[in-house]
């Protein structure tokens, strides 16, 4: 089991930036990989990054050049930086992992509570 708590959001104007975290406790060796999604009121959840445990990352392509992914092994947490932020960005964002345990087999996918980002024109 993994648990994940995301901080980092906040309101911000239009051009700022953010570093949203991710920390994760439990069985974090069998996160095989973590991913941010946001959902914009009245919209569906959409995934924005992506980063394996090997380090190779994905973007949709509405952020790609704004948004980073990264992890901090020592800290268990990820981070998702954003910039150059647009109105279009505010949402709630989530974290997600990807876990599987191979000697069980148990694959899983848990979520944190998500931190909400609002932008001001």
């Amino acid at each position: 089991q993994v648990q994940l708590v995301e901080s980092g959001g906040g309101l911000v104007q239009a051009g700022g930036s953010l570093r949203l975290a991710c920390v994760a406790s439990g069985d974090v060796a069998n996160i095989r990989a973590m991913e941010w999604y946001r959902q914009a009121p009245g919209k569906q959840r959409e995934l924005v990054a992506k980063i394996t445990s090997g380090s190779s990352t994905n973007y949709a392509d509405s952020v790609k050049g704004r948004f980073t992914i990264s992890r901090d092994n020592a800290k268990n947490t990820w981070y998702l930086q954003i910039n150059s932020l647009i109105f279009e960005d505010t949402a709630v964002y989530y974290c997600a992992a990807d876990y599987l345990d191979v000697s069980t087999p148990v694959a899983a996918r848990f979520w944190g509570q998500g931190t909400q980002v609002t932008v001001s024109s």
